[in-house]
């Protein structure tokens, strides 16, 4: 049993919202967790004027993902900021280049899921993966959100992303909030709830 935890950052905070994912999803016995990114569309230059070159340096030893792969796993998990509610250039032209797997279809039958982040509380997360589930719909992929479940989707006592769509987190205007604890917890929760779906479809 196989699950890819996908994800593209730009500052780290959807890097640590995929570790936290991955953390999730192993506490299912049995499951091979593999975490990557997608490649980078822009140049180092343009990174290091964006004051995005520190932040990247955590996760350069991330491996990068390769298209053909994705019909390996059993679930894949996708992580994605979002860009004026939508999911950012760098996943979608990967997930442009994945034409063959939908000729073939691949990934017809594999659970797919999407955790995001925004700059504000209300910078578009829903959108961006309601708009993400498209393409997976497209696949043929059967998507699972965060369920209500989870707890911490409710409360009111503090700032906090998550929805019934997925995980999510708040970076703030200039970047500097990383994810909560009850952020984490959402992502965990995720990766959790899509490795027991892929256990069970397998027993």
């Amino acid at each position: 049993m196989k699950i890819l935890v996908l994800f593209y950052s730009t500052y780290g905070h959807i890097y640590h919202m995929a570790k936290a994912v991955v953390e999730g999803a192993k506490q299912i016995e049995g499951m091979d967790v593999e975490l990557k990114r997608v490649p980078e569309t822009l140049s180092p230059e343009v990174i290091e004027m964006m004051g995005a070159t520190q932040a990247q340096t955590a996760f350069s030893e991330v491996p990068i993902a390769s298209v053909n792969e994705l019909a390996d796993y059993d679930a894949i998990i996708f992580g994605s900021p979002t860009r004026f509610g939508n999911m950012t250039a760098q996943m979608k032209a990967f997930l442009d280049a994945t034409g063959s797997l939908w000729a073939a279809g691949a990934l017809i039958g594999k659970i797919g899921s999407v955790f995001t982040s925004s700059a504000t509380q209300h910078g578009g997360q829903e959108s961006t993966i309601l708009s993400f589930h498209t393409v997976l719909l497209h696949h043929g992929m059967l998507i699972a959100g965060l369920p209500y479940s989870f707890a911490g989707q409710t409360i009111i006592t503090e700032m906090s992303g998550g929805s019934p769509y997925g995980a999510s987190t708040i970076a703030g205007g200039d970047g500097s909030r990383m994810p909560s604890e009850n952020e984490l917890q959402g992502a965990r929760f995720q990766g959790k709830h899509v490795a027991s779906l892929v256990a069970r479809m397998k027993n």
